[in-house]
């Protein structure tokens, strides 16, 4: 650190340890770290090698990682109702997983501007809860096993090739690129440390997430192991509201039900009251008979 011209009644802090260095580096701490290094810088002409992984260090530490770039997660209501929808069933399905949407995915430690946000991306052996980013080296070095980009109008080819080398760079198992305005799906996963393209036109099982991916003449159909399909959360309220509307109907028939069983039963039961009280009659009379023809 150069010293400075002492300038009378003006304090300049250092950066380090917030001595008083107007009057120069002088009058800092033998451990201060700018001491040491412009003291080494003048004798060796450079900093030294601890001190230098030192700072690195704590420059990595103090780096920002923003959480957002400040534009949409979706372009239309399309592409973002397909985002929501793989996430949302994605997140049910598999218990032993970390499954986000549009967030800032970082590899290096140290390195803010290499970065990616997949539409959807799921990162087996980590646990759900919110995160602001996801940062590998605080993850156990996981690096997320599947990634999903949904198309816009707006994506360029250029755009999409970089996206592909950064998943293929930083491991990514299985990734894939769904357009819903033209129904197309195109996927890639590793084998044997490579990306080969996946076989998507004739059904597609991911042997990571365990889902089927089938492409029908109109739309993408995704379907989780036991054969049920993903659903919009649309689809899931109507459905929801069907099966209610069933359970009510039945609720209400059989509670009919019974009622018209316990007005059988009371019917019965009237009906046996009135056989028991004519049989009482009829041995009241016969006895009646009886007294009088013994008389």
């Amino acid at each position: 650190m150069p010293a400075g011209p002492s300038m009378m009644g003006t304090a300049h802090p250092c950066a380090t340890c917030a001595v008083d260095v107007s009057g120069g580096v002088g009058a800092l701490p033998q451990f201060c770290y700018a001491y040491l290094t412009h003291a080494h810088f003048k004798r060796h002409g450079g900093i030294p090698m601890a001190l230098a992984v030192q700072e690195k260090a704590r420059t990595a530490h103090e780096i920002y990682y923003p959480e957002s770039d400040g534009k949409p997660m979706a372009e239309n209501t399309l592409q973002f109702e397909w985002i929501v929808t793989i996430k949302e069933n994605l997140d049910a399905l598999l218990p032993d997983a970390f499954v986000a949407g549009d967030l800032f995915w970082y590899p290096q430690q140290g390195n803010n501007r290499r970065r990616q946000a997949p539409d959807i991306l799921v990162a087996f052996g980590r646990p759900k809860g919110h995160r602001g980013s996801y940062k590998q080296w605080e993850e156990g070095d996981i690096a997320p096993q599947v990634v999903f980009e949904i198309l816009s109008p707006g994506n360029r080819a250029r755009e999409m090739r970089r996206k592909a080398q950064f998943y293929e760079q930083y491991g990514v198992e299985e990734y894939y690129v769904y357009d819903p305005d033209h129904n197309t799906l195109s996927g890639w996963h590793r084998v044997a440390g490579g990306w080969q393209p996946m076989d998507t036109q004739h059904g597609w099982q991911s042997p990571r997430l365990g889902v089927r991916f089938t492409l029908t003449p109109e739309t993408l159909r995704i379907q989780r192991p036991d054969g049920s399909l993903f659903e919009t959360f649309a689809e899931l309220t109507q459905r929801a509201a069907a099966a209610r509307q069933e359970q009510e109907a039945a609720q209400a028939q059989a509670a009919a039900a019974q009622a018209q069983a316990a007005a059988a039963w009371a019917q019965v039961e009237q009906e046996r009251q009135t056989i028991s009280a004519l049989r009482a009659e009829l041995a009241r009379l016969q006895q009646q008979g009886h007294t009088e023809s013994q008389a």
